[in-house]
């Protein structure tokens, strides 16, 4: 995998999203999410309440890979193999224990797999899921990956079950707290 580590900013929040791996341009941007796939998942966002400075701010974000995976022969980011995956996997998990979030929002098929079982997307994306985390009951609103070389998220019927997980995501408590806490003067 390519350096540097990329991470969000610290946040003590009781949402965490967790991401697949950052792309080329993330590494020299400092930043999760900061080019093509992140203007589509912060407009996403958008729509429910948080723009991007706010939810940066407020929302903790992680990734199953924290290195850049490098290109695949053929295009595209490759995905980063289970060996990888594995390395990686202490920080994420030390990072669930330390935050006790209380929504987990996995982005992209790679990351859903880290919390659930996943054949294919349409088996869970736009249902809210339940998952132990060290012993403690969490709940898990997946999203597709926003990268603009997969249509899924804009075609039937990936364009309404993102408009449902959009909206599992607004009414769950732990989002509204963050959009309360916002909107408070001072």
């Amino acid at each position: 995998m390519i350096g540097p580590v990329v991470l969000g900013q610290p946040a003590v929040s009781p949402v965490l999203l967790i991401g697949q791996a950052p792309g080329d341009k993330e590494g020299a941007l400092g930043r999760p999410f900061a080019w093509t796939a992140g203007k589509t998942l912060f407009k996403w966002f958008a729509r429910i309440g948080l723009d991007e400075a706010t939810f940066r701010r407020t929302v903790y974000m992680a990734a199953v890979c924290r290195c850049f995976p490098g290109k695949h022969p053929k295009g595209g980011d490759r995905v980063p193999n289970p060996v990888e995956i594995q390395r990686c996997a202490p920080w994420l998990e030390r990072e669930m224990e330390l935050l006790r979030p209380r929504l987990l929002i996995p982005v992209g098929k790679l990351a859903i797999g880290r919390l659930l079982e996943v054949d294919k997307l349409i088996d869970v994306i736009g249902r809210q899921h339940r998952v132990d985390l060290a012993g403690r009951p969490v709940d898990v609103i997946p999203l597709p990956h926003p990268s603009g070389a997969s249509p899924w998220h804009r075609v039937p019927p990936g364009v309404d079950l993102l408009a449902e997980a959009l909206r599992l995501i607004e009414s769950h408590p732990a989002w509204a707290e963050l959009c309360t806490v916002e909107t408070k003067p001072g």
